[in-house]
């Protein structure tokens, strides 16, 4: 029997339970092609549907008659506490969803206790983030052609005192997004239809571009000519910075440079995952860049086993890539993961509230954690285990 429930109208995030409704309310205050961007897959979309089909058919199987009435979501990563597994994931261009969009993701980080991870491609400088938030502070990290970028950004980065350095690993060669690409008439351009679906969002208009203009890519701007640090210029004109000829010996020159933890982001098979342990990463996520590059890619869940039994007692592992519920969350540290990044979950929140609709997205699964914890006999998330899988 298929029944057809009833999602949330409006466009007030605080009345949303689900990351479900919140991405709706999203899709209602922001623009259609600010939304797709954060939306969209690679190609057909098979691996952004895949991600989420083989999480959906892990099932759970609880114990009962367990005392769960004190249960905390605490756990330890990379020797410190976190007040929730979870981590915020590096995303780009979030000021196109909210002024300040990457200072809003790092504060509700911050607040609840958890990483956060800005991207290279980020509208916030790093240092801007350092000084106005604090916090545990992550910063992604492309190798770029310009192996001087790469310099400037990891020097930065360590005088920020940034903790973690994770290196993107699996955008050698740009995804191709079909749906992202439709929305423009030319690179930077938007078509007639998604300028006057700009001007339906008068809200978003004074949020985002009115008061400063298109973000910028600003940690890389100094780096770009003159006709790439406009905005317009700027999307035209990063995608030529992505090397194809990043190897495993960039891991190991990231190695020497960087002092402290570093990570390697985009590994989806034991022997990748071997020999990143090899090559000095203290931690691997496993990740297909939530299908945004290679189409009909293996879901990051369906390869996670292996890779944590093959290396999870040598580094860390966390992952990413279609993570909405918080059973989806327990799922993954049942597997093997030390903790999950989220992505879009709180875009979505950022897109619809600002820095308190991702604080909204971040308690919806907290609080859906924390249920599943007491519904599976579990009192933290150091109980959770294999035992909870069918």
């Amino acid at each position: 029997m298929t029944i057809k429930r009833k999602y949330y109208s409006g466009k007030d995030f605080r009345r949303t339970l689900s990351i479900e409704e919140l991405h709706l309310v999203a899709r209602r205050c922001v623009p259609n092609f600010a939304l797709e961007y954060v939306e969209g897959g690679s190609e057909t979309e098979r691996t952004l549907q895949w991600n989420s089909e083989v999480l959906d058919s892990i099932r759970l199987v609880p114990s009962t008659l367990v005392d769960t009435s004190s249960r905390h979501l605490r756990t330890n990563l990379f020797g410190q506490e976190i007040n929730a597994p979870l981590l915020i994931a590096p995303t780009g261009l979030n000021g196109m969803l909210s002024n300040r969009g990457d200072i809003a993701l790092a504060r509700a980080a911050e607040k609840l206790g958890i990483p956060f991870n800005l991207s290279t491609l980020s509208n916030a400088r790093l240092e801007d983030v350092a000084t106005e938030v604090g916090g545990r502070l992550w910063m992604q990290l492309y190798v770029m052609s310009d192996r001087e970028l790469t310099r400037n950004i990891i020097s930065r980065a360590d005088k920020a005192g940034y903790e973690a350095l994770v290196f993107t690993s699996d955008a050698n060669v740009f995804g191709y997004r079909e749906w992202d690409q439709r929305n423009y008439r030319k690179p930077a351009k938007l078509n007639l239809r998604n300028m006057i679906d700009v001007a339906r969002h008068p809200k978003w208009l004074l949020d985002v571009l009115i008061p400063h203009g298109v973000p910028r890519f600003e940690n890389i701007i100094d780096f770009m000519p003159p006709e790439g640090r406009t905005a317009q210029g700027g999307v035209a004109f990063v995608p030529k910075l992505f090397d194809a000829k990043i190897s495993w010996e960039d891991v190991e020159w990231l190695r020497e440079l960087w002092p402290r933890k570093l990570i390697l982001k985009g590994v989806l098979n034991v022997a990748d995952a071997k020999r990143a342990a090899r090559s000095g990463c203290d931690g691997i996520v496993v990740s297909n860049h939530g299908g945004r590059q290679l189409d009909s890619a293996v879901s990051t869940i369906e390869v996670l086993p292996d890779i944590a039994q093959a290396v999870g007692d040598q580094m860390t592992v966390l992952i990413d890539s279609g993570f909405y519920r918080g059973t989806d969350i327990v799922k993954a540290v049942a597997m093997g993961a030390d903790a999950v990044m989220i992505g879009r979950a709180t875009l979505f929140g950022l897109a619809a509230g600002g820095e308190a609709g991702v604080s909204h997205a971040l308690s919806i699964l907290t609080s859906e954690i924390d249920r599943v914890l007491g519904q599976t006999g579990c009192r933290s998330i150091d109980d959770v285990g294999p035992h909870l899988l069918a």
